[in-house]
């Protein structure tokens, strides 16, 4: 099964340079390669700043967009990489292992299966 692991974290802490963040930082750079090592990577994207994004919104046929991303918090999205895992616990332990879950949060997602009926709310 896929899971969508959404890693979220402070910029001001990413970048300002202290050594837990210069680690974590060092230690992305090959994180792609371990995953693609025991067979749980699936596609990686870091993201940019969130100041060069748009937030859209379609009302009554409308478009709207609005600079920047639609919140308020200190933490970002800053990336997405989509694993194979047997399970949401194993998902969990594969992203405990990404160097920014150490200084970030990762929210690990269940990736929908279309050929499943939808979801009952």
């Amino acid at each position: 099964m896929r899971y969508a692991c959404l890693i979220y974290y402070d910029p001001k802490i990413l970048f300002g340079g202290g050594p837990e963040a210069n680690a974590a930082l060092a230690e992305c750079e090959h994180h792609d390669d371990k995953l693609r090592e025991t067979g749980h990577f699936v596609t990686g994207e870091a993201l940019e700043m969130p100041d060069g994004a748009l937030t859209v919104r379609v009302r009554d046929g409308k478009m709207s967009t609005v600079d920047g991303p639609f919140m308020e918090t200190k933490e970002m999205l800053g990336g997405i990489v989509v694993i194979d895992a047997a399970d949401l616990n194993e998902a969990a332990r594969v992203a405990a292992g990404h160097p920014l879950a150490t200084i970030g949060s990762i929210e690990v997602r269940p990736v929908v299966d279309f050929s499943q009926p939808r979801p009952e709310l």
